[in-house]
């Protein structure tokens, strides 16, 4: 079950920078996944509120998810979403994105000094 390991992965890299900008609570985290990922998102977001659910931190945090399309790039010149096979000269084309999960941006409050 890699849902859990990619929870994990978003929970550590929040956390990290939520303490690197001195938050005292998260609110969101927009994350970016490529639709080759072969994890549901539901799962993820299951998965990562079991992990903060005793994070003051993370009371009431929300993961928002958006989908990414693959791109793949081919040595012809071809570039589009056809990622298995180059539609013009039927190469095997580089997939550029659609597998990637990023932490793209948070919203977190801060305590006032």
């Amino acid at each position: 079950m890699h849902e859990y390991s990619i929870a994990y992965d978003i929970y550590l890299a929040s956390k990290k920078a939520a303490m690197e900008n001195k938050a005292s609570r998260i609110n969101k985290i927009h994350v970016d996944m490529g639709e080759m990922v072969i994890a549901n998102p539901e799962q993820v977001r299951f998965l990562f509120d079991v992990i903060v659910e005793e994070e003051e931190l993370f009371d009431g945090a929300e993961l928002v998810f958006t989908s990414i399309d693959p791109l793949a790039r081919c040595g012809c010149g071809y570039q589009g979403h056809e990622i298995f096979s180059c539609p013009r000269c039927g190469g095997v084309p580089e997939v550029l994105k659609g597998r990637e999960i990023i932490v793209t941006r948070m919203e977190i409050e801060v305590a006032e000094e």
